[in-house]
């Protein structure tokens, strides 16, 4: 059963999609929010496998909205607006829908979710800590990602801020790297120095360095210094 939440300013909006929703025996709305804030409150209490969010809302947008979320639910954007429906797009969210919504398209992007939830139940983990399979939403001034943790090959400290590597990409999130580090699973994400998280799968060549220290080439091109206390640690951690 697909537990879903829908958050819209919008009554009507809210009632057509319940209404559509009740033609998909495996769907549940188990929750609705009439903003933001709102529905960060549900989406901790509730923990939905799918959210369905306007992008529009009086307040803060469903994208500030992601932003402040720890880790970020299957999410499809209804939007009444195409100039967001193709932002949308390209924040690479499961699916967006045009309001006033049509049935075989909820129908299709329904499909992905299956799909998408599917794949991560196979691989299922603790929720208090962040996966590889988890996703996060950045957003870097208009740009906006879902990003999988598998894909982040670095976290690199910048003050209060944390700046995340992945394909050509390095947008800031606000979030420190030791609060970064608590969330992280350490079989995959190791606190390299003092500045630097990086994913142990994105690790291309190692080799010795200063003072007992090692060198990390990274897929990205990256070097990353491995300080003498923390090569002890990642030595017994990759049998080296």
């Amino acid at each position: 059963m697909l537990k879903v939440l829908l958050i819209d300013d919008e009554r009507l909006a809210r009632s057509e999609l319940k209404r559509l929703l009740n033609d998909h025996p495996d769907v549940e709305v188990i929750g609705e929010a009439t903003n933001a804030n709102e529905g960060l409150e549900k989406i901790e209490s509730l923990n939905p496998d799918l959210v369905f969010l306007d992008i529009q809302m009086p307040g803060k947008s469903g994208f500030d909205m992601l932003v402040e979320l720890e880790k970020a639910p299957h999410v499809i954007f209804v939007t009444a607006f195409d100039e967001y429906a193709l932002k949308a797009f390209e924040v690479n969210a499961l699916d967006y829908l045009m309001k006033p919504v049509d049935p075989k398209r909820l129908s299709d992007a329904l499909v992905k979710v299956r799909q998408e939830d599917e794949a991560e139940r196979l691989s299922y983990t603790n929720r208090g800590m962040l996966t590889e399979n988890d996703q996060v939403f950045v957003k870097d001034g208009e740009r906006c990602w879902f990003v999988k943790l598998s894909e982040v090959r670095l976290f690199e400290s910048v003050g209060n801020y944390a700046k995340v590597f992945f394909g050509t990409n390095k947008p800031l999130i606000l979030k420190s790297l030791n609060a970064l580090e608590e969330r992280l699973d350490e079989k995959t994400f190791f606190r390299a120095n003092r500045k630097h998280i990086i994913n142990l799968r994105m690790i291309e060549k190692i080799e010795p360095y200063f003072n007992g220290g090692l060198l990390l080439d990274l897929i990205g091109g990256e070097k990353i210094e491995v300080s003498r206390r923390q090569a002890v640690k990642f030595k017994e951690m990759m049998s080296l």
